[in-house]
């Protein structure tokens, strides 16, 4: 059955900053002269590192350079409408004030502020929505959370885990910041139908709106996620995300600068946006709090090609089927509006099989009008539309082509008629 979040604000988005943040960003994916091979929230795992030994991390763990503000600006800049935070990632360490827990920014590190509590005040400011990623059933720190060591996680008193840690401090984050968009949960592992019931319906009997993520495990999740950096091949049946890196972790590592470029970004977006999908892009701060260079300026070239073009994003829906691959792009489409994105440009271009009436073609952004024809080929049963582009390529990476519907959905002619 087709996943449906029930959230208009969701549904318009599109297009949201994932943020992995945590004591793993002070160590960069290096620890006592060790280098981790995987991405760099996992270090503790990978490296074997010790609770003892990690938690001494904390006593370093100063992010004087980190500015709410700074962080949502970009995120406004960039063109993101959500922002998705880690409040607590698999190592166990809470990204806020916590008062069921010690092990936490304010009490355990000489920051001693609540980052949640500044975020939540910028994003209030500038319309972003706040959301929380919270790792319900992987907890390194806690001995009944999964994935910790010493005991099987079939053996553990994950009861004990729920009601002691897990959903107190899902309490404080959904009582402490005001109005959450989402909850991110992640790898359920163990958890019973019975154990994603009880959170799910724990995290509405707080916020009603608050949506819960796919990854509560057992279908209990207003949407589908999919798997990290997947893109579903066809148009998938009801609500979903991606969720997606721009270099090849999450957590920040101080040897990962493959980053994929703002072309690949934006080719990516249409790619999920026009099969009915949104787009949660990563960044992961450093230990200090910054955010690297290298990712602001991907995601400020995004965010200006978004200026642009953004109604070919925002508030799309998922596109029919065409018969055939388009070989200059892909396409986007909301009710009345179909958007050619060219990403191969070229002199003339043919659309097959498109059977609405076309009432004005012309470029997004500027408004320049597109000389078009449309035919119907008897012999073939197929409608196509014939497009003379202007001289000039309106953007080098993706220049967006508005063409104005008299019927509100997309006729296609379907394959049994060719």
């Amino acid at each position: 059955m087709a996943k449906d979040c029930k959230q208009a604000w969701w549904k318009e988005a599109k297009y949201g900053m994932f943020i992995h943040w945590g004591l793993y960003s002070r160590l960069g994916g290096e620890w006592n002269g060790q280098k981790t091979d995987g991405i760099g929230e996992w270090i503790m795992r990978f490296l074997k590192i010790p609770v003892s030994e990690y938690e001494k991390v904390a006593e370093s763990f100063n992010p004087v350079k980190f500015n709410a503000e700074e962080w949502v600006k970009l995120a406004q800049n960039a063109g993101m409408k959500y922002i998705v935070i880690t409040a607590k990632h698999h190592d166990g360490f809470a990204m806020y004030r916590s008062g069921c827990s010690p092990y936490n920014i304010v009490d355990a590190t000489p920051f001693g502020r609540d980052p949640i509590e500044e975020l939540s005040v910028a994003c209030r400011a500038a319309g972003i929505k706040l959301c929380f990623y919270y790792s319900q059933a992987q907890d390194w720190h806690d001995p009944n959370g999964y994935g910790s060591g010493g005991v099987p996680d079939a053996r553990k008193q994950f009861d004990v885990y729920l009601e002691h840690k897990c959903k107190p401090q899902l309490r404080e984050l959904l009582t402490q910041y005001g109005d959450i968009g989402l909850i991110w949960f992640d790898t359920p592992m163990e958890m019973s139908e019975s154990h994603s019931r009880e959170i799910a319906q724990f995290v509405k009997s707080i916020q009603p709106n608050c949506i819960v993520s796919g990854r509560i495990g057992n279908e209990y999740g207003e949407y589908m996620s999919t798997g990290d950096n997947m893109i579903p091949a066809l148009p998938y049946p009801g609500d979903w995300e991606v969720p997606a890196t721009l270099n090849e972790t999450w957590g920040f590592k101080y040897d990962d600068h493959h980053w994929k470029s703002p072309r690949q970004i934006i080719e990516l977006m249409v790619k999920i946006n026009s099969r009915g999908g949104n787009y949660l892009l990563n960044v992961g701060p450093d230990g200090e709090g910054v955010i690297p260079e290298a990712s602001q300026e991907i995601l400020r070239t995004v965010g200006s090609w978004l200026g642009k073009y953004g109604d070919s994003i925002y508030g799309t829906q998922a596109m029919p089927v065409f018969p055939y691959e388009q070989s200059w792009g892909m396409f986007t489409y909301k009710p009345g509006k179909l958007f050619m994105h060219i990403l191969n440009w070229a002199d003339n271009l043919v659309i097959h099989c498109l059977a609405n009436e076309i009432t004005k073609m012309y470029v997004l952004g500027s408004g320049e009008e597109v000389e078009y024809k449309q035919l119907y080929v008897t012999s073939l049963k197929q409608h196509r539309t014939r497009i003379k582009l202007p001289a000039v390529q309106p953007d080098e990476i993706d220049s967006v082509i508005c063409l104005e519907l008299k019927e509100d959905r997309i006729l296609v002619d379907t394959l049994d008629t060719l």
